[in-house]
């Protein structure tokens, strides 16, 4: 499994995101590097002016007067001054860190290589830094608030703004851009469910304006090609209607039984050809939801096949919003083909598989390879090599594909266990066109 997101804001924000926080990083190193120099000559001055005068107060008392001075400046300046005493314990100091080991340096060109840092004195945390008078070792703590400088608090608040700030710009940035392409994504979705689609807002920047009025353009187009060729076949069909009805009074005039025969057979196919040109033309994707019980619909269809023994295997399921006049078309489609192909062997189920309708209409015909399984459902494709008999006009299924997409669902096609076809209309449960 993928960590990866899958949408355009996410991987925009995140990629801004890391963005911004590696440039945060990158100046925190830099400003440290090139700050840590200055800051480790700083503390350096203030640990050996510290040093000096304290050495040169204590010089300068009398030494009956040096307990009270010591005790002075821890009352007056925070700071300890002690005599080096043999039962004394320390912890040196951890110069392991750039600043440190600068500060030390610095501290012992200046007071001498003899010149020692502890981080702990009997028990007392504070810098201590020791120095001689005469034979006497003194050491001084000076407290580390002097001298580690920790980062203000108005400091770290006003970071935590500012970086709150940048990442509500990296996520309207990431918006700007993921939004458009969102409702484009959304818009072609609709004009692939065969759905009329509303202009898309031709606003934003200029690369967003220029693709937008064309995918409108290309919508407005693909608009009036489908309802121009829905004319068209609409316009044929309809003229070929009265030659087809000239042709079976002279066929029923005809004293030929044969040739009459021959003459109606031919008329009746041409008639069903040019209503699957009707329907096609003519679908119903207008036609307005109603709420219907698909048992009692499939029945209903199911009883005009009656005389071909088409076996229901129906659940009880609740009443579903359909458009019923497409939905019945769709499966008169299915069950044409299945009586035509079938073999003599038609089972229609309604099933609930999760959250679909499941309606299914299996045969034991010939079938459909495998890999024409998608194309057969394209308008116009007649596959002879699987249907023995396919003198159609490669209509019907597409016919079916459109009412399934008209309900937001689909037409799926397999080959049936044993052999045969099963086409399966999968349509979502309570669909609301």
């Amino acid at each position: 499994m993928t960590l990866i997101p899958k949408t355009l804001l996410t991987r925009a924000f995140l990629l801004i995101t890391a963005l911004i926080l590696l440039s945060i990083v990158t100046l925190a190193w830099v400003f440290r590097q090139a700050s840590e120099a200055p800051r480790a000559q700083q503390k350096a001055q203030l640990v050996v002016s510290t040093i000096n005068l304290t050495r040169a107060a204590i010089l300068s008392a009398a030494p009956q007067w040096r307990g009270a001075l010591l005790a002075e400046l821890r009352e007056a300046e925070g700071m300890r001054v002690e005599i080096s005493e043999p039962t004394d314990t320390s912890t040196a100091l951890d110069e392991t860190t750039t600043e440190l080991r600068l500060m030390t340096e610095a501290v012992r060109a200046k007071l001498g290589k003899e010149t020692h840092f502890a981080s702990t004195r009997n028990g007392i945390n504070d810098l201590w830094v020791n120095f001689y008078i005469g034979q006497d070792e003194f050491w001084v703590a000076i407290p580390r608030t002097r001298i580690e400088q920790p980062m203000s608090r108005i400091l770290l608040l006003g970071g935590g703004v500012a970086l709150i700030f940048a990442l509500l710009g990296a996520y309207l940035i990431a918006r700007q851009v993921a939004r458009p392409l969102q409702r484009l994504s959304q818009a072609a979705q609709q004009i692939g469910q065969g759905k009329s689609l509303t202009p898309l807002p031709e606003v934003g920047t200029h690369e967003i304006v220029t693709l937008s009025r064309a995918f409108n353009q290309m919508s407005s187009d693909l608009a009036d090609n489908e309802k121009e060729r829905a004319l068209v076949l609409a316009g044929i069909s309809h003229d070929l209607r009265t030659p087809l009805a000239r042709m079976r009074i002279a066929a029923e005039l005809s004293k030929d039984e044969s040739l009459r025969n021959d003459i109606e057979a031919d008329v009746m196919q041409m008639d069903d050809i040019i209503q699957q040109f009707l329907d096609f033309a003519r679908l119903d994707v207008q036609e307005r939801t109603v709420t219907t019980d698909l048992s009692a619909l499939i029945s209903e269809v199911a009883q005009r096949y009656a005389t071909h023994h088409v076996r229901t295997e129906l659940i009880t399921l609740a009443p579903q919003d359909v458009r019923p006049t497409l939905l019945k078309r769709a499966l008169s489609n299915l069950l044409d083909n299945a009586v035509k192909y079938g073999d003599g062997e038609i089972t229609v189920n309604l099933r609930q598989a999760e959250r679909f309708i499941e309606i299914s209409v299996s045969d034991r015909g010939a079938g459909i390879p495998h890999e024409h399984l998608e194309s057969a459902k394209r308008p116009f494709v007649r596959l002879e090599s699987a249907r023995s008999d396919a003198s159609g006009s490669g209509l019907g299924l597409a016919i079916v594909e459109r009412a399934a997409k008209a309900h937001h669902g689909e037409l799926i096609l397999a080959t049936r266990e044993g052999g045969g076809l099963v086409a399966t209309l999968r349509l979502p449960l309570n669909s609301q066109s």
